[in-house]
């Protein structure tokens, strides 16, 4: 008989097989699907239940469409000694998987420049674009466990806003995030970060950013 299992998540696929010495019988595959990032994180849920109400009481918006929101984080970090050895991109690509949790996409150059001995279409940097839970992961992480271990920490700018509320800051080691191992790493590098937002005014970006705890530097 027919011998049919399904696991949750999963889907049955019927094959052949053996049963026993010379008697063939048909049993079944579970394909199993990829577990994602399910829930919301504590970062989501404390927007929604207290950033978000002060935001529309501060500006007066009559619905919580209009209070600002992230809508990605741009992590993004260059690799310009991968032009001499290429071996330095595949470092790069794995440490910012470790430091994401998610496999980055390589940049490459889109014109030649000889000064630098650079050819068109030579890698020479990698990047993450975060949404939905991982975002808030990651955030949650960079601002909680990761930017507290920068050595002589003051806050980070207020006015690396590009004004229309999307927010940067760079970052000189990699080796301030936890996943790192700086036994292991062949070369301290920097990194770029991106706050992708929906506010229309530096004003709002910055009033969203200040709610979500993160750690200005005070003017």
């Amino acid at each position: 008989m027919a011998d049919e299992k399904k696991s949750k998540g999963g889907k049955v696929t019927k094959g052949e097989g053996k049963a026993g010495k010379g008697t063939n019988v048909s049993f079944a595959v579970v394909e199993a699907r990829p577990v994602a990032l399910k829930g919301k994180t504590r970062v989501s849920k404390f927007y929604e239940e207290k950033v978000r109400p002060a935001l529309m009481e501060k500006f007066g918006y009559s619905s919580v469409m209009q209070a600002p929101r992230f809508v990605k984080i741009v992590v993004n970090m260059g690799v310009g000694d991968a032009t001499v050895d290429s071996k330095n991109m595949d470092f790069a690509v794995n440490e910012l998987a470790q430091i994401t949790g998610q496999r980055p996409s390589i940049r490459r150059a889109k014109k030649a420049i000889s000064n630098f001995k650079l050819r068109q279409g030579q890698a020479i940097g990698c990047m993450v674009t975060l949404r939905g839970a991982r975002m808030f992961e990651f955030f949650d992480r960079l601002i909680n466990v990761a930017v507290p271990r920068i050595r002589d920490f003051r806050g980070l700018s207020q006015r690396s806003f590009d004004g229309r509320g999307n927010y940067s800051a760079g970052f000189t080691e990699q080796i301030i995030f936890p996943e790192i191992n700086i036994e292991k790493i062949s070369k301290v590098r920097g990194m770029d970060v991106t706050i992708v937002t929906t506010a229309n005014t530096d004003e709002e970006g910055r009033e969203l950013l200040k709610l979500m705890k993160m750690p200005f530097r005070q003017r």
